[in-house]
């Protein structure tokens, strides 16, 4: 239980400071109007995302018997958190004009979110096979993973969105970038594991 609680905890803060649609949005529309509004925008993934965890496990449900193509999921997962954990050791800060001029801030969120490929390559290539694995330890891990990913997710955003309404200085100081470079060293150590999970499932490796 605690490994997946640790792992959601992990991706959630990862995701949920790392530069993107959703931040850039997030930060524009914090800059623009107020801490309220930014705080719309990241709350989005709990709208949009539920409907894409479905569609996950019922495609990954109809692989379990098929390894090797878990393990080639798995290796594709790696080598995405292990981008994620490059892409956050060098971290760029997020550019606020990158998201438009529209107002109504939450419907704003949800389309960016909804329309964007992130949380879809996350969830079936990493999300997914987490999901699939803590099945197997009853019901109460994957919903702990599910919870702390999104609690951390949508909590660093708005944390953001507080600081960025209170501080435009933040996002251009030490503080972020060393936030950013230990979610990246953390987010490689989880690629490697994934790498790992990945050469079992094929063969490769042996327990």
């Amino acid at each position: 239980m605690m490994e997946f609680i640790t792992v959601g905890i992990l991706l959630g803060l990862s995701a949920g400071f790392a530069p993107g649609p959703l931040l850039a949005l997030v930060i524009s529309e914090t800059l623009r109007h107020d801490i309220r509004s930014g705080i719309k925008v990241a709350i989005s993934p709990f709208f949009t995302d539920l409907p894409i965890i479905i569609l996950t496990l019922v495609v990954l449900s109809q692989l379990s018997g098929f390894n090797h193509i878990l393990g080639i999921i798995a290796l594709i997962g790696g080598a995405v958190i292990l981008f994620m954990g490059y892409e956050s050791m060098n971290p760029k800060p997020p550019d606020p004009d990158a998201a438009g001029d529209k107002s109504r801030s939450l419907f704003k969120g949800i389309l960016a979110n909804a329309l964007s490929p992130h949380p879809y390559l996350f969830w079936f290539s990493v999300g997914g096979p987490i999901l699939s694995r803590a099945t197997k330890q009853g019901m109460a891990a994957p919903f702990a993973f599910i919870a702390c990913f999104y609690v951390f997710l949508v909590g660093s955003k708005m944390v953001l969105a507080v600081l960025v309404g209170r501080s435009k200085s933040f996002l251009s100081g030490k503080v972020y970038r060393y936030i950013m470079r230990f979610l990246g060293l953390a987010l490689c150590v989880l690629a490697l594991l994934l790498f790992r999970d990945g050469l079992r499932l094929l063969g490769v490796i042996h327990s």
